[in-house]
């Protein structure tokens, strides 16, 4: 995910000495709702594919003998059963809800409904996989004009009692009849207007009977119907919404960020309300057993006095830190520490946590793996074995590994930063350096940078709707909110540097500007923030390489680095339990060492035609290709000789005594040639200003070859092993330069593992052809040198018959390495670099999930891996087999080619670390995103 995944958490301790459930799954069939209250639940902490996340804490929380309110869970398979039975829920499940809600009304003492003691609860969803802010959540549910009085009564307190009614209505009518929340916010600001009020804590009950009021004649207008006063038609319909908001655009739009699959459903849990909003003696806050953006050891979180819970998330008033609730509620403070560190230990990971003080009376409502940073991750896990709460295998399932690629994202040059003056200062919710054109809303932020502009997204407050917005930005910047608002969630979870609660920023997001300390900054503009000091600069400002990449390039001592110290332990405790060995795509030596430095060991993919646009080379490249026969082709290929030599020469040194896998010249010629279009008009052009001689004899010469060269498709046309045998003097040119760097290097004292690898192959003719040629130049240098250079020639499976007929080529090839980027285009038919055009409308009509070129497509493309390696294996039981497409950098592909018994991935030097970690969750069976 992201990507993009998580990993299942490790560790099955208890929390201290309460009862912890035996994992059970129950009949399906028999049972789709799901019971807590009491200190016993039907379900448990294992069963978050029926309960989804936030159901599956709850009873895990309820079976330790927490104080959890009781409620019931209806499960994932109701969600898509709704979906199958065109939106509706069949009676037999509905009775099954009603027997439930009987049993939530036992176990709370009170009934929906009853105007003397009125049940409330809360509708809220919960997926397999925590998806903050997309989806739905009603608060109050069971009021109306009588229970509402009822509850007034019963509290003493009409002041609370109207507050849960108006906030009942607004989310109803929002989330429920869809009624725009601003219609309703509008109607709140003129009654706090009109009463002189900043904050809704200081409106008294008449003002808030005026609020409903108000509501009430929103939704008549609004919903073209009265508000339902009818408890039971109120949580139906509040269900119904809650599985609505699962296909809601914002919920799809995280899915395909994340990679969580559609068919998996939410959940919905309905729980007995317990109130913030009671008075000076009540709150609700949300935290986190460690600091979410650092990984530091401290209680993190925030909460609100006399407030409900969508308070604290939204942004709308600044919470105050937690670590003030033991000054304000001492004992509901010492009671809240004890209950989370006991739920760190029994998870074995940070726990992010949801809680409520009704009258000084502590009710957990949530607990779950908290959202980190890259960094916050790595800091966590090293700490949790340091602490011995995890052992190293259990610490490695603690990170994402896509979450690595954060910690080598660069920072602001500290001496740059400092020349520029502060603008405003916000909470750092998120660290990095983020640098960009401001942006006032989520559409503009991916329109410009559709554009290739970097954008920062300034907002007042985010909301679940900029989850589009905020994913392709910078960095994100909001006035208002906590360290646990949304916009500080979900920056934490996508590594995005993020700010939140600037006061200074006077925002008109109207008018696409913002002042602060008497500038303006408009659209367009450049800010830069550093998410972690919480600093805002009014430029742009420049960046250095993150430490890690100071560390790996010698600029920063290892020993000063702190996180590069963890880092490199994470990784190696990875290494001591992957089984696939990780390679990377290197052509040039700063390439390999780079590789190298990241812990690659071994070259999967050299590609020797990048070399030929080198400095200087070209020409001679073009001479080559210009040539009308053998002994002109010759001549230029000897002039490249020394220059591919001595490449070779550098790759094998940035990778001593490791496998290189070089492959020959792969792309059709014309790629080295100028394009045809400008050729013609350079030709049209020279011809019409009458100019003769040389430069336009030369022009003609090269469009009249490149015409000759040209080819309607050309990824099918006249390349790879086909230029090998076409021109073999080609091939011979470049095992005579890998062969001959590899002896220079033998008599320097350095090992050399040469694999040398034909492109393209689909016929074991090919192959055999161009092996013949491999094995008689390399046997003349070797014979010229006097030296004996063990080597490998092998081919790429990149044509869906080399997969099938993988047996006859395996005759020949000492190796196999899946090209699993032209595998995928020749297996679907795609282009991948037209495919653009059209993937974002196959995602959204649930076509494809994903897209197959970013992650494996194990039913098709998988498919055929698996039948290369199958039949390669059964002709030769020791063939060599790697990957070394785009896919050998994705977490999820690694678990495939880890399953089917690949021998190495290989990637790019930057996802090396993604790669290791990857492999090592992939050894321990650890499904990603689970």
């Amino acid at each position: 995910m992201a990507k993009k995944s998580t990993v299942k958490r490790a560790g099955k301790s208890r929390v201290g000495k309460s009862r912890v459930s035996k994992s059970r799954t129950p009949n399906p069939k028999s049972r789709r709702v799901f019971f807590f209250g009491n200190g016993k639940a039907d379900g448990n902490r294992n069963m978050k594919d029926l309960l989804g996340g936030k159901g599956a804490g709850l009873a895990e929380m309820t079976n330790a003998g927490l104080p959890v309110p009781p409620g019931f869970t209806i499960s994932t398979e109701v969600c898509n059963i709704y979906y199958e039975q065109n939106r509706k829920i069949p009676s037999a499940i509905d009775r099954e809800i009603d027997e439930h809600l009987k049993k939530l009304e036992k176990a709370a003492g009170a009934t929906l409904g009853s105007t003397e003691n009125p049940l409330l609860v809360s509708v809220r969803s919960g997926a397999k996989f925590s998806m903050p802010g997309m989806m739905d959540t009603i608060l109050n549910l069971g009021l109306n004009d009588d229970a509402v009085e009822g509850l007034k009564r019963r509290t003493q307190n009409g002041r609370f009692a109207y507050d849960s009614y108006r906030r009942f209505i607004q989310m109803f009518g929002n989330v429920v009849l869809e009624i725009p929340k601003d219609v309703f916010e509008r109607e709140f600001e003129q009654v706090k207007k009109a009463a002189g009020a900043k904050l809704d804590t200081e409106l008294d009950e008449q003002a808030l009977r005026d609020v409903v009021l108000r509501y009430k004649n929103v939704v008549k207008q609004g919903a073209k119907r009265d508000f339902p006063q009818d408890p039971s038609v109120q949580l139906t319909m509040a269900r119904d919404a809650v599985f609505r908001s699962w296909m809601n655009a914002r919920a799809i739009e995280y899915r395909r960020i994340y990679d969580i699959p559609d068919h998996i459903g939410t959940a919905v849990n309905v729980q007995m309300m317990v109130f913030g909003n009671t008075g000076d003696r009540s709150g609700t806050g949300v935290g986190f057993t460690r600091n979410p953006a650092t990984g530091a050891k401290e209680f993190y979180g925030e909460f609100l006095i006399n407030a409900q819970g969508e308070d604290v998330v939204a942004g709308i008033r600044t919470p105050q830190p937690i670590r003030e609730l033991e000054r304000v509620m001492p004992k509901a403070y010492k009671q809240l520490r004890e209950i989370t560190t006991r739920l760190e230990k029994h998870y074995k990971d940070m726990q992010d946590f949801e809680f409520t003080i009704q009258d000084e009376r502590l009710f957990m409502l949530q607990t779950r793996s908290g959202k980190r940073t890259g960094y916050a991750a790595v800091v966590i896990a090293t700490d949790f074995v340091a602490e011995k709460l995890v052992t190293p295998k259990e610490a490695i399932l603690l990170v994402d590994p896509e979450a690595l690629n954060q910690l080598l994202a660069p920072g602001f040059d500290p001496d740059e930063w400092k020349k520029i003056p502060v603008a405003t200062k916000g909470l750092p919710a998120s660290p990095g350096a983020a640098s960009g054109h401001v942006v006032f809303s989520a559409d503009h932020a991916v329109e410009w940078a559709n554009q290739g502009k970097p954008v920062i997204l300034v907002r007042r407050e985010t909301v679940p709707d900029d989850i589009h917005g905020m994913f392709v930005a910078q960095g994100i910047l909001t006035a208002t909110g906590g360290m646990t608002s949304h916009a500080a969630v979900v920056g934490r979870q996508m590594g995005k540097p993020s700010i939140v609660g600037a006061g200074g920023l006077e925002i008109d997001e109207h008018g696409r500007k913002f002042r602060v300390e008497g500038k303006t900054v408009k659209e367009g503009d450049f800010i830069s923030f550093d998410g972690l000091s919480g600093e805002v600069k009014i430029a742009r400002v420049a960046s250095k390489p993150s430490e890690i990449l100071q560390v790996l390039g010698k600029t920063l001592d290892a020993k000063k680095s702190n996180i590069y110290q963890r880092f490199d332990k994470l990784l190696s405790w990875a290494d001591k339990y992957r089984r696939l060995g990780v390679r990377a795509n290197a052509d040039l030596q700063d390439q390999a060492e780079l590789a190298y430095a990241f812990g690659a060991r071994g070259i999967g993919l050299c590609r020797t035609e990048h070399m030929f646009f080198g400095e200087g080379r070209i020409p001679i490249v073009q001479r080559m290709i210009l040539a009308d026969n053998e002994a002109d082709r010759r001549k230029a290929l000897n002039e490249l000789l020394p220059l591919q030599r001595d490449d070779f020469y550098g790759v094998f040194k940035g990778m001593p005594g490791h496998a290189v896998t070089i492959r020959t010249i792969d792309p059709p010629l014309h790629e080295f040639l100028p394009k045809r279009e400008e050729l013609m008009v350079d030709v049209a052009r020279l011809e019409t200003q009458g100019k003769t001689g040389k430069e336009l004899d030369e022009k003609r010469r090269l469009l009249a070859r490149v015409e000759q060269l040209h080819e309607f498709n050309p990824m099918l046309g006249h390349r790879g092993v086909r230029l090998g045998i076409t021109y073999p003097e080609i091939t011979e040119m470049q095992t005579r330069a890998i062969i001959e760097a590899a002896c220079r290097l033998h008599k320097e004292g350095t090992k050399v593992v040469p694999e040398i690898m034909i492109p393209l192959v689909g016929l074991v003719k090919e192959l055999r052809d161009q092996k013949a040629i491999v094995d008689r130049v390399a046997a003349d240098v070797m014979k010229e040198q006097g030296v004996k250079i063990t080597y490998l020639v092998g081919t790429m499976i990149e044509v869906p018959r080399g997969s099938v007929t993988a047996d006859q080529i395996a005759t020949e090839a000492q190796f196999f390495s899946f090209g699993t980027n032209d595998l995928t285009q020749l297996t679907y038919g795609f282009s991948r670099d037209d495919v653009g055009k059209f993937l974002r409308i196959y995602q959204e009509k649930k076509i494809l999930e994903r897209d197959p070129f970013a992650s494996i497509d194990v039913e098709g493309v998988g498919s055929l891996v698996r039948t290369g390696v199958e039949l390669g294996r059964k002709t030769r039981p020791d063939l060599k087999l790697g990957i070394c497409g785009e896919h050998g950098g994705d977490p999820a592909s690694i678990h495939f080619f880890d399953q089917v018994g690949l021998d190495y991935v290989s990637a790019s030097p930057y996802r090396v670390p993604v790669a290791r970690l990857a492999a090592a969750q992939a050894a321990l069976a650890v499904k990603v995103g689970d």
